[in-house]
């Protein structure tokens, strides 16, 4: 095997490796809340989290860090469009199911799969291949600001319609901070930023369940038996685990009130198990991992390694941020997963591709 095949940055690949296992340890942990509550389905649940998410997440981590990541930008479009494509199957009869409130997963035969996040990194990696094909030409308005319309028109709609605004949310910020790094004008990015709070007022004002979110992020107090429950819940885990926690697998809230202690709520778990201590470590291991992505995509070998690099780095770690700011009412509650923590195992294993995607990049870089 060649030097440049075992090139891998060590640096990422640890804190990829930290994460991930942190992931397993509080998984662990938080499955024991439902079950205790007498929920039927946390073994297929784990099981579909282990074996979908963790060990073909692994496998693809593996497989994408040895594909040479410039294979990306030749299929850019087609990876883009059977996203859509994909994503669009959750309105088809039979084929598509709603929970949550939300129409997001595909389910065949007995195996369920939420196609927006591929969405994510196919939105990521088209965006990449096109900002940096046009990146001489970003003064130009159609080129520039138009480009980035264009590519987001049909994830915002299809998002829309599910709903799943988070994700949208993930996707746009992580396009946004390829089209920055392209050389983006203000004028440009200033209309974007207009745009987005005159949209985000118009469904806050025709979705009840975006007004709500928004109402209980403003006033916590708000509705605290409906729609402030949860992050009412989340603050007294976080807050009983003082500076040390309770210790591993003494969580009280997972055993009585925290809704998705599996989900997006395990943060809570965490911080009340492990305490201040546990949770400044996993924020600083987001933060590491972040600032290491962000040091390679400034060595990538050409510009579309780089802005791929900028991408992967803000759309695992944004969707991590948002997560835990939500848990801490620093944030509106999206239903975001944790990366590499929470349960999922779509979630996971476009996360951990991605960082094999991520890995293959440090390969190359100067």
């Amino acid at each position: 095997m060649s030097k440049r095949a075992l090139r891998f940055d060590k640096p990422l690949a640890i804190l990829i490796t930290l994460l991930v296992t942190v992931g397993l340890v509080v998984f662990a942990s938080a499955m024991f809340g439902p079950l205790a509550r007498g929920a039927t389905n946390v073994s297929s649940i784990a099981s579909k989290h282990l074996i979908l998410g963790v060990g073909a997440g692994l496998v693809a981590l593996l497989l994408a860090s040895f594909v040479n990541y410039r294979t990306w930008r030749r299929f850019a479009p087609h990876i883009f469009i059977l996203s859509l494509i994909a994503t669009a199957l959750v309105f088809v009869p039979l084929l598509g199911f709603e929970h949550g409130g939300g129409r997001r997963w595909i389910a065949i035969a007995n195996l369920t799969f939420q196609p927006s996040e591929a969405l994510k990194i196919a939105t990521v990696i088209m965006a990449a291949a096109y900002f940096s094909a046009v990146r001489p030409y970003m003064e130009q308005i159609r080129y520039g600001l138009g480009g980035l319309l264009v590519i987001l028109a049909a994830p915002t709609a299809l998002l829309i319609l599910q709903p799943d605004l988070g994700t949208l949310g993930v996707i746009v910020l992580s396009t946004l901070s390829i089209f920055l790094a392209a050389g983006a004008r203000f004028r440009d990015l200033a209309i974007v930023v207009l745009t987005g709070v005159i949209m985000i007022t118009l469904l806050a004002s025709v979705m009840p369940h975006v007004r709500d979110r928004v109402t209980t992020f403003l006033d916590p107090s708000h509705a605290p038996q409906g729609e402030g429950y949860q992050i009412r819940q989340s603050l007294i885990a976080i807050g009983s685990g003082g500076f040390t926690g309770r210790g591993f697998g003494q969580s009280v809230q997972k055993f009585t009130y925290l809704p998705e202690p599996m989900g997006d709520s395990i943060f809570a778990i965490a911080g009340e198990e492990f305490g201040f201590i546990g949770g400044v470590s996993i924020v600083g291991l987001f933060l590491a991992f972040a600032l290491r992505s962000l040091a390679i995509a400034s060595r990538a070998a050409d510009s579309f390694g780089g802005l791929l690099a900028i991408g992967i780095a803000s759309y695992l770690s944004i969707e991590a941020f948002i997560n835990i700011a939500s848990m801490l009412g620093l944030a509106p509650l999206t239903g975001i997963p944790l990366t590499f923590i929470s349960q999922g195992g779509s979630a996971m294993l476009v996360s951990l591709f991605s960082a094999g995607v991520l890995l293959n990049i440090s390969k190359y870089a100067r």
